[in-house]
């Protein structure tokens, strides 16, 4: 449909047509075993389940045919109903959770996820994914980290935009493709006291320089959507916050697209104390510029009442309809309302799918510890021990449209490539402590104790049998995502019994952690003699650990986020800034920047990671010590394969402005490189410094660089190398 054609349909709908065109409702409205908790059908009255422009939580080329087909007969200009989804991190073919993602350190391997995630999700149906998260995480207390890249800008900004290039595509028209949507918008990462939904309280430098990074950079490349947080920001609900949605969003980000709230987000403008009721919050909804107010029943109730009353012009509300009218069109559902139904079975799990998902899981294990060349295994006795050898829920609680039946756990992995008689499973220990509290449900096992001594009991007669333990611990799934914020980061205690337990025996012990966040692992490294985080893997995560496990690949992960000693830490990143009274690095110093217990920095930082081989960085220098705002410099290494295995190097590029109007961070990443070498080998890598990585949000508020010394690291971690200098001169 041509712009004229489309500006002749709006001017032809009535002001309640309009008005439903912004209006998403559940899917269980349509269809009773909709992917949505606690939401009963009959919410909605008929008229708004006849005219809502948009549904969620819902797939399926059959029924969505068929709630299409109705859909269409009955709107009075026939407009297409659109179906979104929250495909997070897998449809069918599940990925590893995007904290794992990001782990891989590989945008095009990410990206290449999001076109996998697209074709199977469009298959069903499904015109737009809620996804990429681009928030920036730096509170591990936070369950919705693992629906996040990581903690650094830099980091996130790369990894956003590779997710929006293959959900997108090149032309949203074809049918393998949806529409993405950048969330959420903004700062919902930094929630105090980590606790969900709740209010952040940033300066607009902190939010300029760290939070807003990688949202403006994911906009770039044109998602057609992008989401509200649910948090306040500095006291005002995002939702209708018009500094960040007019000024920040629209104006300096260009962004043309819809905006669309969190589930009922309009609505808790109320309970935030924001608005006085439902009326008053669709009225700051509208005036913040949210074109889709999903679920709360807002605007379904009371829009239209506010146009007719002149609260809302009509200008406003055309100018809503109009980008959700484009944005179907964009889709090409005027022209084929059917987009992505014509597989009357849906999307099927390939070969090639589970490959890519494999290869996806061996690029994101980081290995912590490897003490005495533990691993990779040998051809010996091996127990599978612990509740995550042998279960199939290895995908996060965001991948619900996933099935369990189609995961491999590692168990069934092992059992693939070892001689049965050499291996052995006991599950050791239930997933959680007796009165452990999920975010859907009360842990309760019958004779829980007597259980646990049962499982304890056999594990350590398998452990006893074998050369080698592989424990395989972590949360439980429900135990991060949304809604899921802890006070704690440490494993189940009945977890920790059988990990002590398992050391009690004197076999190797192999520690594998399944997890969708930064968990407390001190205890766990003395216990360990290799060590390594999994997250959570997916559909693939049985045949990807095992890979890394027997050596068929090398572990290449570096982690995304830090782990902390202790929770008291939190939030914890490591580009933290300098303050007055530094920490001496051979000492704790009289009143200095420390605690009394503990490391200031992270018991394993950002971009740290082992590999079964060894790297040596050798001859790093710049091409000049002074560089002009119009000149570059390049900054270079030699990285050598110094052991006897393939291996992949993440070679990371950092900055520091020695000097600056604000304070600066004492280092932050500015680039990186993934490269392989054979045993032997080595590679010069460079990368370019041109004066706009330098620049910062000023204490004049705006992005400039400033002349001075700037201070460079090329190296394996954000912890890691010898500083090299050079001067910034900008006239």
């Amino acid at each position: 449909m041509d712009k004229q054609a489309l500006e002749a349909l709006l001017n032809d709908m009535s002001t309640e047509e309009k008005v439903m065109q912004l209006v998403q409702i559940s899917g269980s409205e349509y269809e009773a075993d909709a992917e949505i908790t606690g939401i009963e059908r009959g919410q909605v009255k008929d008229n708004v389940k006849r005219l809502a422009g948009s549904t969620l939580g819902i797939w399926g080329s059959k029924r969505l045919r068929k709630i299409q087909e109705q859909y269409i007969s009955e709107h009075p200009h026939h407009i297409p109903l659109m179906f979104m989804l929250d495909v997070i991190h897998g449809h069918k073919t599940v990925l590893p959770c995007p904290l794992g993602q990001g782990a891989t350190f590989d945008p095009d391997a990410v990206r290449k996820g999001a076109e996998l995630q697209a074709r199977e999700a469009a298959a069903d149906g499904v015109h737009a994914t809620f996804s990429p998260m681009a928030d920036l995480c730096r509170d591990a207390r936070w369950g919705r980290i693992m629906e996040s890249t990581g903690e650094d800008k830099l980091l996130n900004s790369r990894m956003s935009k590779a997710m929006v290039e293959g959900y997108q595509g090149d032309d949203l028209k074809d049918p393998t493709h949806v529409a993405a949507c950048v969330k959420h918008f903004a700062a919902y990462g930094a929630a105090e006291g980590g606790r969900d939904y709740n209010n952040t309280e940033l300066s607009e430098h902190t939010l300029r320089e760290y939070y807003l990074r990688a949202y403006g950079e994911a906009i770039k490349k044109n998602p057609v959507m992008v989401m509200s947080s649910f948090n306040s920001i500095n006291g005002i609900p995002a939702t209708g916050n018009q500094f960040l949605m007019k000024k920040i969003l629209r104006e300096e980000f260009g962004f043309q697209g819809v905006l669309i709230s969190d589930w009922g987000a309009v609505g808790e403008m109320i309970n935030h104390g924001f608005a006085e009721d439902q009326k008053d919050a669709a009225l700051k909804g509208m005036m913040a510029g949210v074109d889709i107010d999903m679920c709360s029943g807002c605007y379904s109730a009371y829009l239209e009442e506010l146009v007719n009353e002149g609260a809302v012009s009509m200008e406003m509300l055309d100018e809503a309809v109009l980008r959700v009218l484009n944005m179907k069109n964009d889709l090409g559902l005027f022209e084929d309302p059917y987009r992505g139904l014509t597989m009357e079975s849906g999307p099927v799990i390939t070969k090639e799918s589970r490959q890519l998902a494999r290869e996806a899981v061996t690029a994101s294990l980081v290995l912590l510890e490897n003490k005495e060349n533990t691993l990779p295994l040998r051809k010996e006795k091996l127990a599978f021990v612990g509740p995550y050898a042998d279960t199939k829920r290895l995908q996060s609680s965001w991948a619900f449209s996933g099935e369990d039946e189609n995961t491999v756990t590692v168990w069934e992995a092992a059992s693939e490539v070892c001689e049965p008689e050499l291996i052995k499973l006991a599950v050791g220990c239930t997933m959680l402590d007796q009165d452990a509290m999920t975010a859907r449900e009360i842990c309760h096992v019958d004779h829980w104790q007597e259980k646990n001594d049962e499982l304890l009991a056999e594990a350590i007669h398998a452990a006893k049998w074998a050369d080698t333990v592989i424990i395989c611990l972590g949360e439980d799934i429900a135990q991060s995502g949304e809604a899921t914020s802890k006070a704690s980061l440490k494993l189940p205690m009945v977890q920790l019994r059988l990990l002590n337990e398992m050391k009690k025996t004197g076999k190797k012990i192999v520690t594998l952690i399944f997890t969708g966040r930064p968990l407390e692992l001190k205890e766990v490294r003395e216990l360990s003699d290799a060590l390594m985080v999994c997250w959570l893997p997916g559909t693939e995560g049985g045949h990807g650990v095992v890979d890394v496990l027997m050596g068929k690949a090398s572990p290449s992960g570096r982690l995304s986020v830090s782990f902390p000693y202790t929770v008291g830490q939190e939030p914890l990143h490591y580009d933290m800034y300098p303050t007055g009274r530094p920490k001496p690095e051979n000492g704790p110093g009289p009143y200095t920047s420390r605690y009394l217990d503990c490391e200031n920095g992270a018991l394993y930082p950002f971009g740290y990671g082992l590999s079964y081989t060894t790297f040596e960085y050798t001859d790093a220098k710049l091409s000049a010590q002074t560089m002009s705002a119009s000149d570059t410099i390049t900054a270079s290494v030699t990285v050598r394969n110094t052991g006897d295995r393939k291996g992949s190097a993440t070679v990371q590029l950092y900055v520091r402005d020695v000097t600056g109007s604000r304070v600066r961070p004492i280092r932050e990443l500015a680039d990186f490189k993934k490269i392989s070498l054979e045993p032997g080998a080595e590679e010069k890598v460079s990368f370019t410094i041109s004066e706009e990585m330098l620049r910062f949000w000023t204490a004049e508020e705006k992005w400039a660089s400033e002349e001075g010394k700037f201070r460079v690291w090329i190296c394996d971690n954000s912890c890691d190398g010898i500083p090299l200098e050079f001067q910034l001169k900008n006239r």
